[in-house]
């Protein structure tokens, strides 16, 4: 695990050795938290490569840059090669010659034997960068679901490169204004888009994709796509072990470890089956960590607790005070961008307290985007009887009429949601400022650069690949392609790097993860039953009576915060005067939300703190350019 960087020369100028070096240093220094263990740098002509190194694998002998027998080809590389050991045996059973144990020299040899198929041969998380000096191209790849982050820039005669957005930042050609479509995605879902950022020099790779520069272009390719289609024709019971087998296989795979290694436990049924399959595995106990809440509507230590005790693992918690906000500007450092998901807090403090212990967790993330675990996966009670007592009548009235109700006047948001198509209503759950509001929150400078940008045709694009499947399947492989990577994925990597900790999610595994995408809708939610062929597994692992009870996202008390004792500094961070000048925000509309929210008449919490984290991120990359945590 690690965080790499470098930049390559688009044009034949470029500048002296001396100076790339300590560059290229430089941007690997300010994410010394990825990999405090070692670093290192190849340079030459046109290129320069670097990265911060966390060792798990190959202690002695894994430090990077790697490089092939006669120095042709180098490789940086942050993440995971679960498969390394066989793709080593069969590289050399074809003649090559490795000369350390690690599994980024398998990078290096397989890019020789396979060239740019090589992406698709690994199982494992990754962002890598692979120098060719043969041909003088420059490959970057990211792993299928996202789970390693990868920023590119171009500017001033180089694409520019790194795990981190404030790499990138260190140099003075890229550009960090801000972007207002990113700012306009961000307040309608929380965080920035799939292959922007809020910088408008910024772009991200996209998962499942690599970039190939060469000869001054820059081409962008796909390697794997989401397999959202229904293939799978046994019965439940086959569903299940072939699933167990598979998952099993996973949890094994992502244990390899020459470093201390446990598990996040929510006590929910992902990291419950996690943490049992890896008790299965392990001759030790499992060292678990879980995070509560003094909220008791919000705390899943009992459940955690109770999931400890029968597995016999080593388990360790934190309960979250409302005190724990010193910590955000901490965390709007390590996101680097705008990132309004509350439950980073508690990820940061369960992040920090299993370094004290492990240096590698296991966690169960990717469970609801791939077994069906989220509520909104099923039609709320209020509109299905909606639908039943005025059918399509209804919809067309709603359609006509919500627009005339003020913001804020009861029924406009359910009139709103029910005027549209399944998918639609879908996307209108996931959101958190709608289009009508974004268009009286922005001010009309900002609103006048967003003529040609839809932002919700922009989230939605990847329903049109699925658009003749189930509803179910549609959300599922949309939640997959959005939420995941930009939310829960990139959530765990910069809460879990941040205390220069690897996280590995076993449910991700490319093979769990197509096996999971083959399984019928059906098989996913029964009737009202969400995760139930994942809950069926779970059942096998533990006693029924331990895991058969409602779900409870991974859920923050922000609204208690907002309305207690933090209660004054959000208002005094919303309403002073240097956020009110920024020139980005009607705050005619935002003491609205905020008067509404404190006087109780509506939960607003969510969307309060998306502009607290906004203002708060202004002051770190706008007022005074951040270079240190």
């Amino acid at each position: 695990m690690c965080g790499i960087a470098g930049f390559v020369d688009t044009t034949s100028s470029g500048g002296s050795l001396a100076a790339d070096r300590d560059r290229v240093q430089a941007m690997c220094d300010v994410m010394r938290h990825r990999g405090p263990d070692d670093d290192g740098v190849y340079v030459e002509p046109g290129v320069a490569l670097g990265m911060r190194r966390l060792s798990i694998i190959d202690l002695s002998t894994g430090h990077q840059p790697i490089h092939n027998e006669d120095r042709t080809v180098w490789v940086v590389f942050n993440g995971e090669i679960y498969n390394y050991g066989e793709l080593r045996e069969q590289l050399e059973a074809l003649g090559h010659r490795f000369y350390t144990s690690s599994d980024t020299e398998t990078i290096v040899h397989g890019y020789e034997q396979w060239g740019e198929d090589v992406f698709s041969r690994l199982r494992g998380m990754f962002g890598i960068a692979i120098w060719d000096a043969r041909s003088r191209t420059l490959l970057l790849g990211r792993d299928r679901a996202g789970i390693k982050p990868l920023y590119y820039a171009e500017a001033g005669g180089r694409l520019f490169f790194g795990s981190e957005a404030k790499c990138l930042l260190c140099n003075p050609e890229v550009d960090r204004t801000l972007d207002p479509a990113a700012l306009d995605h961000y307040l309608a879902y929380l965080y920035t888009p799939r292959d922007r950022a809020i910088f408008r020099g910024l772009r991200k790779l996209q998962p499942g994709h690599f970039l190939k520069v060469h000869d001054g272009r820059v081409e962008l390719h796909r390697y794997w796509s989401f397999p959202a289609r229904p293939t799978f024709r046994g019965s439940e019971r086959d569903a299940l072990e072939v699933l167990e087998q598979t998952l099993a296989s996973a949890v094994a795979s992502h244990m390899i470890s020459d470093v201390p290694l446990g598990a996040f436990l929510s006590g929910g049924i992902d990291s419950t089956i996690v943490v049992a399959m890896m008790t299965r595995a392990s001759r030790q106990k499992v060292k678990t960590f879980s995070i509560g809440f003094d909220e008791a509507a919000f705390d899943e230590l009992p459940h955690a607790r109770q999931v400890a005790a029968y597995l016999g693992t080593d388990h360790h918690e934190f309960v979250v005070r409302p005190d724990a906000l010193a910590i955000v500007d901490k965390l709007v450092w390590h996101f680097d961008e705008p990132f309004a998901d509350s439950s980073a807090i508690p990820t940061w403090y369960v992040s920090q307290m299993a370094r004290q212990h492990v240096t590698v967790v296991l966690s169960g993330d990717g469970g609801d985007e791939l077994f069906g675990g989220y509520e909104r996966y099923l039609p709320h009670p209020r509109v299905a009887r909606f639908d039943r007592r005025v059918r399509g009548l209804g919809r067309a009235l709603a359609a006509a009429t919500w627009r005339t109700f003020p913001h804020g006047m009861r029924g406009k948001n359910f009139l709103r949601h029910v005027a549209r198509s399944p998918q639609g209503r879908y996307l209108d759950s996931v959101t958190m400022y709608h289009r009508d509001e974004r268009q009286d929150l922005l001010v009309p400078e900002i609103q006048r650069t967003l003529v040609d940008w839809d932002a919700e045709a922009y989230f939605s694009e990847p329903l049109r690949r699925v658009g003749d499947l189930p509803l179910a399947a549609q959300t599922m492989a949309l939640d997959f392609e959005t939420y995941l990577p930009e939310d829960c994925l990139t959530k765990m990597d910069r809460m879990s790097m941040a205390h220069s900790i690897e996280s590995r999610v076993p449910l991700l595994d490319h093979h769990v993860v197509e096996l999971a995408a083959s399984f019928p809708p059906h098989l996913k939610i029964q009737g009202g039953t969400l995760k139930h062929l994942l809950r069926q597994m779970a059942f096998r692992l533990v006693p029924r009576e331990i895991m058969d009870r409602p779900k409870r996202g991974f859920e923050v008390p922000i609204t208690h915060w907002f309305r207690g004792s933090l209660r004054e500094a959000f208002r005094d961070i919303l309403a002073s005067s240097v956020a009110r000048q920024r020139g980005y925000f009607n705050y005619s509309f935002v003491d609205r939300v905020l008067d509404e929210h404190l006087s109780g008449k509506r939960d607003h919490a969510l969307r309060l703190w998306q502009l607290v984290i906004f203002e708060l991120w202004n002051r770190q990359y706008a007022d005074a350019p951040a270079v240190a945590a």
